[in-house]
């Protein structure tokens, strides 16, 4: 069999091989004529896998290393027989690390008290389910809207995006791309929803860039509606608008989910269904070469700080959001290539905090991030 794969999927290379020809393309180069003789592609979100690229090839499998799939026309894969898979959940804990990063930047920066903060979280499927435990930890109040869940739940959990828009001081969406139906996202946050968010919110977006109107958002930047931007995903991406970036308290280049174990699941969970499409001996693999951090172990003295301090020590050593934030603004054209040679980023549960005269409520709080913890 033969297989075309996008050449920046991690851990893939001399796994397929003993099974397969396996072909390696940069993902936004992948044409149909690459694909003539495909049984399989596997991709993440910068290939179109729609009539244009498929139409008169053999692929019969196509999986997507990424939770999102707008990026596959799924209604022609249907039609045709193009069995398709995604990867849901891999990078929910690497998104749960950037907002815990984001908004203890954001309180330190700003001056909040984050246990006095309304956040509303858009969309609580994996990720936004992981971002609701890591808000009620650091002890805010959490409004969850989610419609999907609502009707199959009850609204017993949930309330509706408009009350989210009159309550919340934060605003996090993590949201599907949906064009069409009543659960259409696209530009879910414009003019209208602005003008409804009475306290003027801070709003985090690493769900989708075309989930927030640009255009809106400057406005609302520019004049004070919107107090400030934490934003990962960006419309038109890579040529992503200069000017809402000169605007983004924090500007990253959709990363959120790219963590190194949050790319290991992804391959791992495709792979694993590519081997059960094609019964090939892998079902259950996952990459042994995963490398540790630089520096597993973290010593924090909380001698005269507060327990929001000591938490914004831990998940800072872990992941220094600054550092994405000023390497887009230096060079925003490497956009791209920022993405597809992203650094070491291990989630929390790689690393043990060794925490000396700190609060029992604030180790509890660090192992519900997922931290190992040891008492000096």
């Amino acid at each position: 069999m033969k297989i075309v794969a996008d050449d920046k999927i991690p851990f893939l290379k001399d796994v397929l091989e003993p099974f397969s020809e396996v072909i390696y393309l940069p993902g936004n180069s992948i044409k149909a004529n690459d694909l003539m003789d495909a049984d399989a592609l596997l991709v993440r979100t910068r290939t179109k896998c729609n009539e244009s690229l498929l139409k008169g090839t053999t692929v019969q499998f196509i999986g997507t290393a990424t939770i999102g799939f707008d990026h596959i026309d799924t209604g022609y894969c249907d039609h045709h027989n193009i069995k398709w898979t995604n990867a849901p959940g891999c990078n929910s804990s690497s998104v749960q690390q950037y907002i815990a990063a984001a908004l203890l930047k954001l309180s330190k920066d700003h001056d909040l008290d984050l246990k006095k903060q309304t956040i509303g979280i858009v969309g609580a499927g994996n990720v936004g389910s992981k971002v609701k435990k890591i808000a009620r930890s650091l002890g805010m109040n959490v409004l969850i809207n989610d419609p999907p869940r609502e009707r199959r739940e009850g609204k017993s959990e949930f309330v509706s995006f408009d009350t989210i828009l009159k309550e919340a001081d934060i605003i996090t969406l993590h949201v599907p791309l949906n064009l069409t139906g009543e659960d259409r996202t696209i530009h879910l946050f414009n003019d209208d929803s602005i003008l409804k968010a009475l306290k003027h919110p801070w709003l985090i977006n690493s769900s989708r860039g075309e989930v927030v109107e640009t255009l809106a958002l400057k406005k609302a930047l520019r004049s004070g509606l919107i107090k400030g931007a934490v934003l990962d995903v960006w419309e038109n991406e890579p040529d992503i608008d200069p000017e809402l970036l000169s605007y983004a308290f924090i500007a990253t280049p959709h990363i959120a989910g790219y963590s190194t174990d949050g790319k290991a699941n992804g391959t791992s969970m495709v792979v694993d269904a590519l081997s059960r499409h094609f019964n090939l001996p892998l079902t259950g693999w996952y990459p042994q070469n995963v490398p540790l951090p630089e520096i597993p172990f973290l010593e924090i003295n909380g001698t005269g700080k507060s327990d929001e301090d000591i938490i914004r020590e831990a998940v800072m050593h872990t992941y220094d959001i600054s550092m994405d934030d000023v390497k887009l603004r230096e060079s925003l054209s490497a956009f791209e290539k920022q993405r597809g040679n992203y650094r070491l980023r291990r989630e929390f549960h790689a690393y043990t905090v060794r925490l000396n005269e700190g609060s029992v409520r604030v180790k509890k709080i660090l192992e519900e991030f997922g931290f190992k913890i040891t008492i000096l």
